[in-house]
């Protein structure tokens, strides 16, 4: 008979709200020209966003790593989207179909990248060893 129990961190929803807020820089970035447009911008934010994500996480040595970073991608996804309706004046709920079409991939595509990067925390994790049981 195993008497071990083995009780699983709960998810920390302050770290995951905080780290989806990041999502506000891309229509921030937007209202002032400081990265200019297109693929630098996006890629800025995009490598930005995926450094901070990585790194809280993996040294923080955060439990469930990918699990916390694909939840924060999905939000990340639904809050670019969901931003991105109010800020060009269509509104969640004015947009139709065409927001309903583009929910499912946004939200798909962020939880994506945000599990590629829960995988490499996880592996940050790994190399910094098992964190002392106190």
């Amino acid at each position: 008979m195993n008497t071990t129990t083995h009780s699983k961190r709960p998810l920390s929803w302050p770290l995951i709200v905080g780290l989806s807020s990041l999502a506000l820089l891309w229509p921030l970035t937007g209202l002032w020209p400081i990265l200019g447009d297109g693929a630098v911008r996006a890629l800025t934010l995009l490598g930005l966003t995926g450094a901070v994500w990585i790194g809280t996480v993996g040294f923080a040595r955060v439990a469930r790593p990918v699990l916390t970073l694909t939840i924060c991608g999905a939000a990340y996804g639904f809050l670019n989207l969901a931003l991105g309706g109010l800020l060009a004046s269509t509104g969640m709920t004015g947009a139709g179909p065409s927001m309903l079409m583009a929910f499912i991939p946004s939200v798909a595509m962020g939880a994506g990248i945000g599990a590629l990067t829960g995988l490499a925390a996880y592996g940050i994790q790994a190399m910094l060893g098992k964190r002392e049981q106190r």
